[in-house]
């Protein structure tokens, strides 16, 4: 029987993004709104996400992974399309590969909180505040945002392209932290508690990887299996500093 899956598929966090930076300091000044000008999906990677970007991409090259993808998809947010090229061009895949943008694969819109720190969120609008802490952040969907429900959601088609288009071959997605808590929720069929408690343990870290390989054995038709999730041997190895974002009351940002 034909796989229906990529035979390996690896979940990559763009490398920190001045964003990151600008939440982290932030949050740590208790302003209400994080100082970044112009649109999310602008914001580039800061000096050390391009470091990190180049040690995963070394990593790669050295063999460390088992393999180089065959196919890269990425976010068309600058912060995780440059995290992409800059792992490919260092040797984390051809060259000549061209990365596929998938607006599936994009930051959850945060709506009227867009740019809100936590104490943003209580002084700006408490009412979403409130909702927030009624609903969880699972199925809260601030005012033209979206909910991690919505995310998964778009991440489900995207699972069906690949499966339609790339069964068999060696994937690598490169985008946000929310994006690979929801594909970890929608690939291993987790249920709220389950995925909000791997949420709460920590942050997925910049530039770490998650990975799943194709059992033809498991269940009737075989599946995507996790072999290893948020690892930061690549950077480690390399000495590149490991990152996380603060992850704001309402979502993490980046």
């Amino acid at each position: 029987m034909a796989a229906r899956w990529p035979s390996t598929l690896w979940l990559v966090r763009h490398g920190e993004s001045a964003g990151n930076v600008a939440a982290r300091l932030a949050v740590e000044s208790g302003l209400d709104r994080i100082p970044l000008a112009g649109r999310d999906v602008d914001i580039p990677l800061s000096p050390r996400g391009a470091q990190q970007a180049d040690a995963l991409g070394r990593w790669f090259a050295q063999g460390k992974a088992g393999a180089l993808p065959a196919i890269i998809l990425s976010s068309p947010y600058l912060r995780a399309h440059d995290t992409a090229k800059r792992l490919r061009d260092a040797g984390g895949g051809d060259t000549d590969e061209v990365i596929i943008l998938d607006e599936r694969l994009r930051e959850k819109e945060m709506g009227i909180l867009d740019g809100l720190t936590p104490e943003g969120v209580a002084a700006i609008n408490p009412e979403q505040a409130q909702f927030r802490h009624i609903l969880g952040k699972f199925y809260h969907r601030a005012p033209g945002g979206e909910s991690w429900c919505d995310v998964i959601l778009r991440l489900r088609a995207m699972m069906d392209t690949i499966s339609l288009h790339y069964s068999g071959q060696r994937v690598m997605i490169v985008a946000h932290q929310v994006i690979v808590l929801c594909l970890r929720y929608i690939l291993e069929e987790l249920d709220e508690a389950q995925i909000l408690a791997i949420d709460a343990d920590g942050d997925v870290a910049n530039c770490s990887i998650t990975e799943y390989r194709f059992d033809a054995h498991a269940g009737k038709r075989g599946c995507l299996k996790l072999v290893r999730y948020n690892v930061t041997e690549a950077l480690e190895e390399s000495r590149a500093d490991v990152t996380t974002a603060p992850d704001p009351i309402v979502a993490a940002r980046g």
